[in-house]
This record gives C-alpha cells, structure tokens and sequence, in this order.
C-alpha cells in the first residue's frame, strides 16, 4: 500500500504541475494576451481558496480515499475536455475559464483528504521516512512537469498536452483511490467509515471501532454482529451526525487549542508570500544583470537540487526537536532575499536560493510528521485545510503585488524588509513550539 501511496502523489503532483504550463500555451496560441492568461488562472485559485474549509470537513466525514478518487477523476474530466476542444480546434477562453474552476473545486476538496490517506496507510514511526519519500517524488514531478507539457505542446499541440495530464489524473485516482489501510476491517476501507451498531430496540446508530496498531475507523455492523457494506458518499455524511456548522467549528477549536500550530502556519504563509516576491523578482534581475535566462534557470536548479536533499537527509538526521529544524527551515528563505536585495553575483545567488530549499525540503517531510502525531484523526482534514488555506493564498499574493512593490519602491527594500519578515516570523514561532505537548514532555524529564 505503501508503493501505491507513493505512485498515487508523483501522478497527482505530476498532473497538478503540468496544467499551468499546458493552460498558459493554450491560452497564448489562441491569440490570448496578459489578462486572458490571468482570469483562467485564478479562475482555479478562487473556488479553492473558497472551499477549502469545506473540503477539509468533508475529508473528516468521508473516506479519503473516496474522496481522492472523486477529485481526482473530476481534474480528469475537466483535462479531458479541455484536450477535446482543443485538439478539435475549439479556443474559447470562457470554457478554460470554467473548467479551471472546476479543478480548483476539486484541489479543494482532494487536498485535505491526503494528509489523512498517509495516516491511515502509514503508521506512526514509519510517517517521517514515507513523508521523505513523498516529498521527493511530488518535488521531481514539479519540477519535471514544465519541461514535459512544454515539449509536448511544441510537438504535437496543447491539445495533447492536456489529453497527457487528463490521463495522469486517471492513473493517480485509479491509484490513490484503491488504497487500503492495513489492519483494519476491510468493508470499511482501512479508514473512517460510518457503521451501523445495535441499540436497544434495534435502533441503528454510528459506532467507532480500533483495530490493533490501526487508526480508529467506524466499521459498519448490525445487530447481528455482521459486517455491512461502507454505505454511498451521500448516505455516509448524513450518518456521520454533526451538522457542517459545527464540525468547522469543531475543526477551528483543534487548531485554537494548539498555538504552535498556529505560530508556525502563520510563520509559513510569510514564506509563501516572500517565495511569491522572490520567484517575481529574482527572474527580473537575473535576466537583467546576471547573464540572461540561463542564470535563472541555474538559480532554479540549484534551488532544486537542496530542495531534494533536504527532504532525503530529514528522515536520516538525529533531529530532536523538529519544530525547530521546520521553523529554522522556513527562516533560510532570509539569504535568497538578502542575496536579492544586495544585488549578489550569479554564484551567490545560486546558494542562496540552494540553501533555502534545503530548509524546504527538511521543513516538508517534519511539518508533515509532526502535525499527524499531535492532531486526532478524526480533525486532520479539517486542521490541514487551514494550514493549506495560508498556504494557496499567500504566494498567489506575493506574485501579485512583487510587481508593483518593486515600481514604487524599487527591488532592494522590499527583499530586505521581506527577508526580516520571513526570519523574524517563523523564529519566533519557535517560542510557541514549547507548548506542544513532546516538547512540555522533554523538558520535565530535563527538570
């Protein structure tokens, strides 16, 4: 299950980066300009950002392999379609612009039912290595998926290209969608199902049950002591009991409870916002003043490469307190800022933004790790739907505004007050992070 695990997040990332790119030629082969580009990109971002917190409710209410499955088969659809009307000669903006909101609904609502499907596959002291394993293969995919959709696209059209990823899709949700938690009753899955229990009168109700080394998942019974089928989506939230008001709010209180959560995403949304300012900016200056295209291209390699090993040395290094090492990891993002800001020759530049990514890579697999040890199942949709929630808005807003900070106030102030921003914040949060609960545990042992 594991493999499948796996495979399942390289196909999903790998068909999440390759629409960008495929949508972005569409549109410019169609004669398309700067504002048509812009309104079928944030056509996706919008209904995501919106819906978010419904999806992570729904991912504590529903199997989240289901719900993966359903996501990821709709982002099929709407790539196959998209493949239809192009390769049959049909550019209409307003069709991209729709089916773009139809993948960002589904972004919406499959993104927090991942973190879940980990935890009901993976046990416990297995999760940093698999989370490891992940982080390098969704990263190689991010990387890889720009070159691919652009070579196909040169070669045989966007048509194709979309056609590829609307294939892509269909393998992550055949993938993901299949995979069974170990150990736990197999008509419910492997995770959290609503069943069906006796009560007096024969009345049933939802019961909870635990299998050995599993994670709490509701098996479905009845009074005779059978086993019953998962019930359909529709009748599996109707069963699950709290009303969606309160589950969100439910959700809110598991996060309100944990202030070093809290510290930390706010911490990471800062820098998403400064990657935003950084990936505007930086291709700006390298094309201008450090050799031309190729210098940027460098500086992203480099980024890649630490970001890979990063994420390979995080399940490998004796970390002891990994809040720390995640907040350190995201404070690194000061030196591509302060390299940015001092107008740093091309080498510089390139280590910088390297050593950054490191500090990413370490950050993913730990954050990960961390936050599925100390938040119930039960609420890990919920809780991770506002962690991603910072997370999607705060680049798109840094891409957004990098432009106009820098013809106000030019390219130095805003990298030297982004880089203070991105350190002070997320040093700090490590102050919060003594009051999780192993960390309040390691230091009465110390006393």
């Amino acid at each position: 299950m594991v493999m499948r695990l796996l495979v399942g997040r390289c196909l999903s990332a790998l068909g999440t980066a390759l629409i960008p790119t495929t949508l972005t030629l569409a549109v410019l082969r169609a004669g398309g300009g700067e504002g048509e580009l812009g309104l079928v990109l944030a056509a996706e971002l919008v209904p995501l950002l919106v819906l978010l917190p419904v999806g992570g409710v729904l991912a504590d209410r529903v199997r989240p392999a289901r719900v993966v499955l359903l996501a990821d088969l709709t982002r099929c659809l709407s790539q196959a379609v998209i493949a239809g009307e192009l390769l049959l000669g049909v550019y209409r903006v307003a069709d991209l612009v729709l089916l773009s909101a139809v993948a960002g609904v589904a972004i919406a609502f499959g993104s927090p039912a991942v973190p879940r499907l980990v935890v009901a596959v993976v046990p416990g002291p297995e999760r940093l290595r698999v989370n490891a394993r992940i982080g390098v293969v969704t990263s190689l995919s991010a990387v890889a998926a720009p070159a691919i959709a652009g070579t196909i696209t040169v070669v045989a059209g966007p048509g194709w290209a979309a056609g590829v990823t609307a294939v892509v899709f269909a393998g992550s949700a055949l993938t993901l969608g299949g995979v069974r938690a170990p150990g736990l009753a197999p008509e419910s899955g492997g995770v959290r199902t609503p069943g069906l229990a006796p009560e007096s009168g024969g009345v049933r109700t939802p019961v909870l049950t635990s299998e050995s080394g599993g994670v709490r998942a509701p098996v479905l019974t009845s009074k005779f002591g059978g086993v019953r089928r998962p019930l359909p989506v529709g009748r599996e939230l109707a069963a699950r009991g709290p009303g969606f008001g309160r589950e969100l709010v439910e959700g809110w209180r598991e996060i309100s409870r944990r202030p070093w959560f809290v510290a930390c995403v706010v911490g990471h949304g800062v820098w998403h916002f400064m990657a935003g300012l950084f990936l505007t900016l930086g291709p700006v200056v390298a094309v201008r003043d450090l050799g031309g295209e190729a210098s940027w291209a460098l500086i992203v390699q480099c980024g890649t490469v630490g970001m890979v090993l990063g994420v390979f040395l995080a399940p490998r290094l004796p970390v002891r307190r990994p809040l720390v090492v995640v907040q350190i990891g995201a404070a690194c993002y000061v030196f591509p800022m302060a390299a940015l800001a001092a107008g740093a020759p091309l080498p510089v530049m390139a280590g910088a933004y390297a050593v950054a990514l490191f500090g990413l890579g370490l950050l993913s697999p730990l954050w990960e790790t961390v936050v599925a040890d100390e938040v119930p199942e039960s609420a890990l949709g919920r809780v991770r739907s506002f962690d991603q929630l910072i997370s999607f808005a705060s680049r798109p807003f840094g891409l957004a505004v990098a432009a106009p900070l820098a013809g106000v106030a030019g390219i130095a102030a805003p990298a030297v007050v982004g880089g203070v921003l991105v350190a002070a914040a997320n040093l700090i949060a490590i102050a919060w992070a003594r009051t999780r609960p192993a960390e309040v545990s390691r230091a009465g042992k110390r006393g």
